[in-house]
């Protein structure tokens, strides 16, 4: 049963849940270009538009529908609008890795992050809603996380690519979760939800620390840091040490 006094007044909960949810609602972009990337791979596009489409999209709405809940005086619709017309621009098959096994494992971080995301902001929150439906929306990020790990060993094992460049694969992917895709999104929420107030960048970089605060707090590091290496296929008796050491460096290093 949903308890809207228990996070109404969280702004940054509230930017978060719909730069999410713009970004889920999106998915249609991702299915795009990752079919064309993987055209003529039957399993590969049904499964993109059959499945991993329809439950991103899902996620999208259940968000938006959470969202208009806690906060209906907030224009859903037109920030979104704003935000899909600036955001469409940016994704193009021009991001995506050389090669169908390295994007594979790219995507691997990219359902680890947000699976990592989601289960951060169930661990913070104690309005029940929020927690069963960030719940629900990380279980699914996981299972597609092993839907691309597959992919990854049929590519991998035809490309015979060398584990340092699926590291660098990994690294890169990281690295673009820092972009301006956030800060676009946080922009058009911003300018709706404060049309009285001109947009500053400086906003969004208080956002971002109060947001890794909450992440440091609450971000399940060695589930992310397990999900990670996966694609990596370490020796076995590297797995445990070096999980362990990327652990304890991520939280100082991944919201940085």
């Amino acid at each position: 049963m949903l308890q809207p006094e228990r996070v109404r007044d969280d702004d940054t909960l509230f930017f978060f849940l719909v730069m999410s949810s713009f970004v889920e609602a999106a998915s249609d972009l991702y299915t795009r270009n990752l079919s064309a990337y993987y055209a003529g791979d039957r399993e590969v596009e049904e499964w993109l538009r059959h499945h991993w489409e329809h439950e991103e999209m899902q996620h999208g709405r259940a968000l938006r529908a959470y969202v208009r809940a806690v906060w209906p005086e907030f224009d859903w619709e037109r920030a979104n609008a704003g935000f899909f017309e600036e955001y469409s621009a940016l994704c193009t098959l021009d991001e995506f890795e050389p090669t169908r096994g390295l994007e594979m494992a790219a995507r691997c971080v990219v359902e680890t992050g947000t699976s990592s995301l989601y289960r951060a902001i169930h661990n913070y929150t104690d309005e029940p809603l929020l927690r069963e439906l960030t719940l629900h929306i990380k279980s699914d990020e996981v299972r597609h996380f092993s839907h691309f790990y597959r992919y990854f060993r049929r590519y991998s094992a035809v490309e015979a690519v060398s584990r340092w460049r699926v590291v660098r694969a990994i690294l890169k992917r990281i690295a673009e979760a820092k972009r301006e895709d956030s800060l676009v999104a946080y922009r058009h929420v911003f300018r709706v939800r404060f049309p009285e107030i001109p947009f500053e960048e400086r906003f969004f970089h208080d956002y971002s620390r109060k947001l890794k605060d909450i992440m440091q707090r609450h971000f399940p590091f060695e589930m992310s840091v397990k999900m990670l290496l996966t694609p990596v296929n370490l020796p076995r008796p590297l797995r445990g040490p070096l999980s362990r050491l990327l652990v304890h460096g991520a939280r100082g290093l991944i919201f940085s």
